[in-house]
This record gives structure tokens, sequence and C-alpha cells, in this order.
């Protein structure tokens, strides 16, 4: 396969698996020969074994973290940190890209950046939803509420006050109290319940000083 048959098939897509090149009369070593030679001469990335990016400036589209994120490891969601930067909850960028997996924890380092996989229990597996990106792209990300919980569930002394005021936690409003409730209330741990009156009295907070 010529460079300029690879474009003419995935040019328009952020990502490809390389399943999509062997369909057909092809030889799947001819194949992961071209790739690997594209690999090394710069014009494409390769992810993780099987998943690639086109590079500059070949690149139409840009891939979005979070769709790499999803990509890279299926049974998973963006959350944590990098859902709540997503959302303008805390200031700070997160240059890496967070998210849970009911399967063991694992991390990526890739030449689109480092991406984390922490565990969860299968049954918190929950509280996320397919999100618009940019560009058509979408990913399945952590509801505000539930990119909080996560994070407070996964970090140790995560329900201190202290670790939670240094989150700097901002647009407050923008949380669903109720899902916050029914979230906490599925995690069902002394934990959560702790975490769940600290943020509450943040929230009042932030209101009280927004009707000064």
């Amino acid at each position: 396969m010529k460079f300029e048959r690879l474009l003419e098939l995935v040019g328009n897509e952020p990502l490809f698996e390389s399943a999509l090149l062997l369909a057909g009369e092809v030889k799947p070593d001819n194949v992961h020969l071209q790739l690997t030679r594209w690999k090394n001469s710069g014009r494409i990335y390769q992810l993780r074994r099987g998943l690639y990016a086109l590079a500059p400036p070949y690149q139409k589209i840009k891939p979005h973290p979070f769709l790499v994120a999803n990509r890279l490891h299926k049974a998973s969601y963006v959350s944590c940190q990098s859902a709540l930067g997503f959302y303008g909850l805390i200031p700070e960028i997160v240059s890496q890209i967070i998210s849970v997996t009911g399967a063991r924890p694992t991390s990526w380092k890739t030449p689109l950046g480092v991406y984390h996989f922490r565990h969860i229990k299968p049954t918190l597996l929950r509280g996320y939803e397919m999100t618009e990106l940019v560009d058509k792209q979408q990913a399945l990300v952590a509801r505000p509420e539930k990119a909080l919980l996560d994070l407070i569930y996964l970090q140790p002394r995560g329900d201190a006050p202290a670790y939670l005021k240094e989150l700097r936690l901002q647009n407050l409003d923008r949380f669903d109290l109720d899902e916050l409730h029914k979230q906490v209330t599925h995690f069902d741990t002394p934990k959560l319940y702790r975490a769940l009156e600290v943020i509450l009295s943040l929230v009042e907070t932030e209101q009280e000083y927004e009707s000064l």
C-alpha cells in the first residue's frame, strides 16, 4: 500500500486502527511492515498496538485527548481532574489525561500525551455520558458530579476539607446537587458522605459570595 492510499482511507479520521487496512486481498505482514516504516519516518504515530494517528502535516483533524483516551482503553471514561478541567470546575489545565476503568490500572505514554487509567469497582462505572468535543469527535466523559466523586474516592484523604479547598473548585452552580446526592448514595461509603458535607459547604459559600 502506498501512503497516498492510506490518506484516501483515513485522511479524514482523527485515529485509525490497522484492522481497517487488513480488509480485502492484502497480506497482513506487508501492511504491518509498511505501518512500521511510516511510523519510523514520522508520517504516523503509533499510540498502542493496532491504533494510529496521522502525524502533521498529513493530519487533517487533530485527535482530541479524550477521544484518544477512550480508544486506548475502550472500557473506560474520562474523569477526575481531566473532566473537572474540561467543565471549568477547576482552574488548572490538566496535561495528563485521567480515566477510570473497572479493569487493571495502567498508563500509556504516547506521542499525543500521557494517559492514566485508574481502577474503580465495576459497580461504580456509572455517571458518565457520550460528550461532544471538537470537530465532531465524541468521548465518554464523567458528568461533573461523578468526576469529582471519582477523584475523592481514588485520592487518599480525598474527603479532607484541606484537600477539597486545594482543588480551588469554581463554577459550582454547574453541579446538579440532586445528582450529586444520588451518586454519593451509590458509592455508599463514609468517605463520600463526609466529602458531600464539605462540597455542600463550598457551594453555599460560593452562592453567598456571588450574592454580595
